[in-house]
């Protein structure tokens, strides 16, 4: 029974670790970009933008990821169509895919 225990949990964590490394991740570089587009250079953009999309991609948001790859691509033609594509996958963005918390109370043991 506390294998079992352990084996669940180990799967828990090792799930909420790979959302952190994955959607946590692409928001936050997301957000970033978004609020200080004005500083950064187009290339610059369409870098992170790439980035992000492999990691929707690794995460397996494959349309987010495809309309972060178009918006890294027409970033350096187009700053209006780089933004209509980012908005679109924000809006495609599987938040929803948060692993579930802990309940309150349930602590873990910690070595």
């Amino acid at each position: 029974m506390l294998r079992i225990s352990c084996e669940k949990t180990r799967r828990e964590v090792l799930t909420q670790i790979s959302y952190i490394q994955t959607c946590v991740l692409a928001r936050e570089l997301c957000l970033i970009i978004r609020t200080h587009r004005a500083v950064l250079e187009k290339q610059d953009v369409h870098d992170c933008c790439g980035f992000i999309s492999n990691l929707c991609n690794e995460a397996g948001c494959k349309e987010a990821s495809k309309l972060c790859a178009k918006a890294a691509e027409v970033v350096i033609e187009s700053e209006e169509k780089h933004l209509a594509f980012c908005e679109q996958s924000c809006r495609k963005c599987s938040e929803s895919k948060m692993p579930k918390k802990q309940p309150l109370g349930r602590a873990g043991y910690v070595a």
